[in-house]
């Protein structure tokens, strides 16, 4: 089982955090924080199934009807930690694309970056892949457009490397996803037991993303 969890990143004025603050464009309470924290480690530790809103509260130092509060359900802090954690991962790609000119440049620090985030945030990263079918169909739905943001963006720099002569591939979409599951599952076997840094870990794959495109140039030009 999974021992450690990063704390959940902060998102403090985005206004559908009412739900969770209760307060519009408020920064995140602690409480929330805490909150948000402790229902991760408990996912991770025992599976959405398994943990119930005490274990959340328990673990946050709260009462079970403090969870209550700040959430309308156990489903609702599934969803909270799904939200936020792809928006920020859909936030770091567009701006590790915007960083970059080229499109070959492009891809190098998208999948660097995005690598590095799902090796800092492994394990909220396992709990957001693998309790996914428990959230709403709603919820799902949310989520799914978040990831196909997320998609939309790669594809457009793929498709921007094919026009400019930089990539050779024949088919955007099944790229895309390739390049997409091979940082996504980063998260599968990574343990900080790993002696490879982060980084190192993003340049690896940013190296691999430009080889799987046709990259004619060397590899190592296009580094974010």
């Amino acid at each position: 089982m999974l021992s450690t969890v990063s704390s959940i990143p902060r998102l403090s004025t985005d206004p559908d955090d009412v739900a969770a603050s209760g307060t519009v464009g408020a920064p995140q309470s602690d409480t929330v924080q805490r909150l948000l924290d402790a229902a991760a480690q408990a996912f991770a530790d025992r599976g959405y199934h398994a943990t119930t809103t005490r274990d959340i509260a328990s673990r946050a130092g709260l009462s079970p009807a403090g969870v209550y509060v700040h959430f309308s359900s156990k489903e609702d802090v599934l969803y909270q930690l799904s939200r936020r954690g792809h928006q920020q991962a859909l936030d770091l790609v567009r701006a590790a694309i915007a960083s970059a000119a080229s499109p070959a440049a492009q891809l190098a620090a998208a999948m660097s970056r995005f690598t590095v985030w799902h090796v800092e945030h492994y394990d909220i990263a396992r709990v957001v892949q693998h309790e996914f079918p428990h959230l709403s169909q709603e919820h799902r739905d949310e989520v799914l457009d978040l990831r196909k943001q997320i998609d939309r963006a790669l594809r457009q720099v793929l498709i921007a490397g094919r026009a400019s002569g930089d990539f050779a591939l024949d088919h955007i979409a099944n790229t895309t996803l390739a390049l997409l599951s091979m940082v996504v599952d980063v998260a599968r076997w990574y343990t900080p037991a790993i002696a490879r840094t982060p980084e190192q870990i993003g340049q690896t794959n940013a190296v691999l993303g430009l080889r799987l495109v046709g990259y004619a140039a060397s590899p190592t030009r296009a580094r974010p």
